[in-house]
């Protein structure tokens, strides 16, 4: 119903900005919440950021000043701006949407892209 590519990641020096893109196909009238979740080698996979469709933000506590989320509704994609990276921002990073489905909530998840900060 719903299908999400991300793009805009990358090898990145420590300090340095990526911004990557989340742009939904199929059913984009019924996504509500958008997000972006990441998941580090070895490592649980755990929410970075999400956005509903009124526009209500939420950032994980390690981001918080430094990753902007925001979604053009006009183009069903969402962005995170990722801004002063960390070698700890190395991960896996997958967009998540939430939809109805037979008016039953869905959740929809990206291939992820890459982000590796490292010097």
């Amino acid at each position: 119903q719903v299908q999400l590519v991300e793009s805009g990641g990358g090898l990145v020096q420590p300090g340095g900005s990526l911004r990557l893109s989340c742009a939904a196909s199929g059913s984009v009238s019924s996504i509500n919440t958008m997000g972006w979740y990441r998941q580090a080698p070895g490592k649980e996979r755990e929410m970075v950021a999400t956005i509903t469709g009124g526009g209500s933000i939420n950032y994980a506590d390690s981001v918080k000043g430094r990753f902007t989320i925001s979604r053009d509704n006009a183009k069903n994609t969402a962005y995170l701006q990722m801004n002063s990276l960390k070698p700890e921002d190395t991960a896996v990073y997958y967009c998540v949407a939430r939809f109805l489905r037979r008016q039953l909530l869905s959740t929809a998840w990206g291939q992820g892209t890459q982000v590796t900060v490292s010097s």
